[in-house]
């Protein structure tokens, strides 16, 4: 009356299936993306993306002000003059 292994290939062979038609269904798939069109998705996107830009440009200018305000300036000391 045992079946084996028989239920456990039969489900890892349906979830490999199902995982294989998740990826098939692409961007328009996901739930963000419900009802939104492909250009619409994309200007969307690319607004995100020039955001994270400036913020990281942003933060990069702070490090850099931060460094150079913690620079020590050196003074040249000639004991010959």
């Amino acid at each position: 009356m045992t079946r084996g292994n028989q239920r456990d290939l039969a489900r890892a062979k349906n979830a490999k299936k199902l995982e294989q038609q998740k990826k098939a269904q692409g961007a328009a798939g996901k739930a963000g993306n419900a009802g939104v069109s492909t250009e619409n998705r994309m200007s969307r996107d690319a607004d995100a993306m020039r955001q994270k830009q400036l913020a990281a440009e942003a933060r990069k200018a702070a490090e850099a002000a931060a460094k150079t305000g913690d620079v020590k300036k050196v003074q040249k000391f000639d004991p010959l003059k």
